[in-house]
C-alpha cells in the first residue's frame, strides 16, 4: 500500500512540474517576441487621401431616329411603279412610286387651253376700252357703254389669273403622280404593291424613312437626381469641367461600349406625374449605322468634377442592423475606432464618401471580425495587387486571412 501511494505521489509531482516547464517556455517564446498570444491583432489598411474623380450617371433609354418621314400620296390613282429596293439609302428628291398620269395630265392640257382662250379674248375687249375712252372724252359714246367695256376687259383679266392658278394647280397634282423621298435616310418595306388604287392623304403610310446619322437616345432622369445634382453645383463640391455640354458614353444592348461619344441636346422641362422622371435627348454620330431606331441603350453621362473625393474600397464598408454603412478605422494611438458614414454612390469597386471620414484616415479592410471598437490593432498597408494575384485562378497562394 505504502509503495503504491509513493508511485501515484511520484506521477502528480512529474505532472506538475512538466505544466510548470510548458509555461515556462510559452512566457519565454512571448518575451522573444515570437507568436505571443497577447499581441494586439494584424488588419490591413488604406489611407484615404482626397482624389479629382469625374461623376458619372448611368442611364437607361431606347434609341429614336433622327428625321423620320411618312411617306403618302397627295393625289389619287393607281400605283404604276416602285422604283426603290427596300431597305436601302435614298436621298431627298429621289423617285420612290409613280402613279398613273394619265388623267392628271389630261387636266394639266386642260387649263392650259382655257388659260390660252383667256389670253386670246382679253386683247379685243382691252381695244374696245381704249376706244371707248377716247370716244367718251368727245360725248361720241355714253358713259354707260364705257363703264361696261372697262369691266369686260377687268373681268378678261381676271380670267387669265384664275387660268394661270389652275395651270399652276393642274401642273402640281401632275407632279404628285411621281411620289419623291421627302429625306435622305434609310427606306423600309413597302406596304402597296404596284397597281394598288391609293388616295390622297391617306391613313396609311406608303413607305418610311428614317435618317440614323446622326441618332437620338432618349432617356429619363428622375426630378430628384436633377436637385441633388443641381445642390451638387451650388455647395461647390460638383465642378463643371468647362466644356460647354456635357460629354456622353454608350454601352450597348450586350455591354459592349459604343466607341463614339455623344452630346447633351437638350433637357425636358415637363416632369412626367406617374414616374417623377423627365426626357433627356443626347446625339450620337452613327456612322456606321451600328445604333438602329428601338434599340434599348445604356448612357453614362458625365455631371462634373468632385476635386475632393474620398473613396473607399467597397470591401471597408460594412453595415450596421439598420443597414446603415459604417467603417472600421484605426487612429492614431493604434486603436479602432467605428465611423457612421454617408456614400453618396459607387464608382468602380470603390464606395464615394460624402461624410464619416476625412483625409489620413486608415480604413480597415481585412481583418475586421478580428477587431472591435476600442480595441487596439496593429495597422498594415493593404496591398490590392498581391490580393488580386492570391485570388487568381490557379494560384497557388491561398487568400489572407481575415478577408472580408
Amino acid at each position: 500500500m505504502q509503495i503504491y501511494n509513493g508511485m501515484r505521489f511520484m506521477t502528480i509531482l512529474a505532472a506538475v512540474l512538466a505544466g510548470f516547464l510548458l509555461t515556462a517556455g510559452c512566457g519565454q517564446k512571448a518575451e522573444n517576441g515570437k507568436a505571443g498570444p497577447g499581441g494586439p491583432p494584424e488588419v490591413a489598411v488604406v489611407t484615404v487621401q482626397p482624389e479629382r474623380v469625374v461623376i458619372t450617371t448611368a442611364l437607361s433609354g431606347r434609341t429614336s431616329p433622327y428625321l423620320i418621314a411618312e411617306v403618302r400620296p397627295q393625289v389619287s390613282g393607281i400605283l404604276q411603279k416602285r422604283f426603290f429596293r427596300e431597305g436601302a439609302d435614298v436621298k431627298a428628291g429621289d423617285v420612290l412610286y409613280q402613279i398613273d398620269p394619265a388623267t392628271y395630265s389630261a387636266a394639266y392640257a386642260s387649263a392650259r387651253a382655257h388659260l390660252a382662250r383667256a389670253e386670246a379674248n382679253v386683247t379685243s375687249i382691252r381695244y374696245r376700252a381704249d376706244r371707248y375712252g377716247e370716244l367718251v372724252a368727245i360725248k361720241a359714246v355714253s358713259q354707260q357703254d364705257y363703264d361696261d367695256a372697262a369691266a369686260a376687259l377687268k373681268q378678261a383679266e381676271a380670267e387669265i389669273q384664275a387660268g394661270k392658278a389652275a395651270v399652276e394647280a393642274a401642273r402640281i397634282n401632275l407632279a404628285y403622280t411621281r411620289i419623291s423621298a421627302p429625306i435622305s435616310g434609310r427606306i423600309g418595306r413597302s406596304l402597296v404593291t404596284v397597281g394598288a388604287l391609293v388616295t390622297a392623304g391617306q391613313g396609311i403610310a406608303l413607305t418610311t424613312i428614317q435618317q440614323i446619322d446622326p441618332i437620338y437616345v432618349d432617356v429619363t432622369q428622375s426630378s430628384a437626381s436633377l436637385l441633388r445634382l443641381q445642390k451638387s453645383m451650388a455647395s461647390g463640391a460638383l465642378k463643371k469641367d468647362g466644356t460647354s455640354s456635357a460629354k456622353v458614353k454608350l454601352l450597348l444592348e450586350d455591354g459592349t461600349p459604343y466607341p463614339l461619344e455623344g452630346t447633351m441636346q437638350f433637357r425636358d422641362i415637363t416632369v412626367d406625374p406617374t414616374s417623377g422622371s423627365f426626357i433627356l435627348r443626347i446625339v450620337f454620330p452613327n456612322p456606321q449605322e451600328i445604333l438602329l431606331p428601338g434599340m434599348y441603350v445604356r448612357t453614362i453621362i458625365e455631371e462634373g468634377v468632385n476635386e475632393q473625393a474620398l473613396l473607399v474600397p467597397q470591401q471597408g464598408v460594412s453595415r450596421d442592423p439598420k443597414g446603415n454603412p459604417l467603417a472600421l478605422i484605426v487612429d492614431a494611438e493604434g486603436k479602432v475606432q467605428q465611423r457612421m458614414l454617408t456614400c453618396d454612390r459607387t464608382i468602380g469597386d470603390k464606395w464615394l464618401v460624402s461624410s464619416g471620414l476625412a483625409a489620413g484616415d486608415r480604413v480597415i479592410v481585412e481583418g475586421m471580425q478580428k477587431v472591435k471598437p476600442g480595441a487596439p490593432a496593429k495597422a498594415v498597408p493593404f496591398d490590392a495587387a498581391n490580393m488580386q494575384k492570391s485570388a487568381a485562378p490557379g494560384s497557388s497562394a491561398s487568400p489572407a486571412a481575415g478577408t472580408n
